[in-house]
């Protein structure tokens, strides 16, 4: 697991969103772009998280229901909801999540190393938590949000969806 560097200088700037009331972070330099939940085409024999895929801008992307993925009960998306589109490793990968609430900078000093548990969520997916003020902030590793075994059958199945697109273009 990384360890936390608990340092002043070591600032880290997050995006903030909220899943079940609970408020999680990710480091902004993973984050591509939010944006309103649009058309989700769904594809077969995918892990029951992967919602499906969306095209933004020519770019075909898979959609995954972070409530889904950490074991939570999915819910309807409303008006808040958001997509986070993302870069793990080399996949841009969208994360439903219910709001994206703000942009805000915290200290190293102010985040903690994780507990074996969080809100539910294995230690695993986080990366630690962050205190400000009051509140306190899970911060995920969205690197650890998909297996390597997840992220090939991603792949397979996206060029999967590109060979079907383009043999409909002949």
């Amino acid at each position: 697991m990384e360890e936390v560097r608990r340092t002043v200088d070591d600032e880290r700037q997050l995006v903030v969103f909220r899943l079940y009331g609970e408020e999680f972070g990710i480091e902004i330099t993973k984050v591509r772009e939010i944006v309103k939940p649009r058309e989700i085409t769904k594809l077969p024999n995918v892990a029951e998280f992967v919602e499906g895929v969306t095209n933004l801008r020519g770019e075909v992307i898979p959609i995954i229901d972070l409530k889904k993925r950490f074991g939570l009960e999915a819910t309807a998306m409303t008006d808040d909801s958001r997509i986070i589109i993302v870069d793990i490793s080399e996949n841009r990968v969208g994360l439903v999540v219910d709001d994206v609430t703000e942009v805000l900078r915290i200290s190293g000093a102010d985040i903690e190393p994780p507990p074996r548990t969080v809100a539910g969520l294995k230690a695993e997916y986080i990366q630690g938590i962050g205190k400000v003020g009051e509140r306190l902030l899970i911060l995920l590793d969205v690197e650890k949000i998909l297996t390597t075994a997840e992220k090939i059958e991603l792949k397979t199945e996206l060029l999967q969806e590109d060979l079907v697109a383009a043999a409909g273009e002949e």
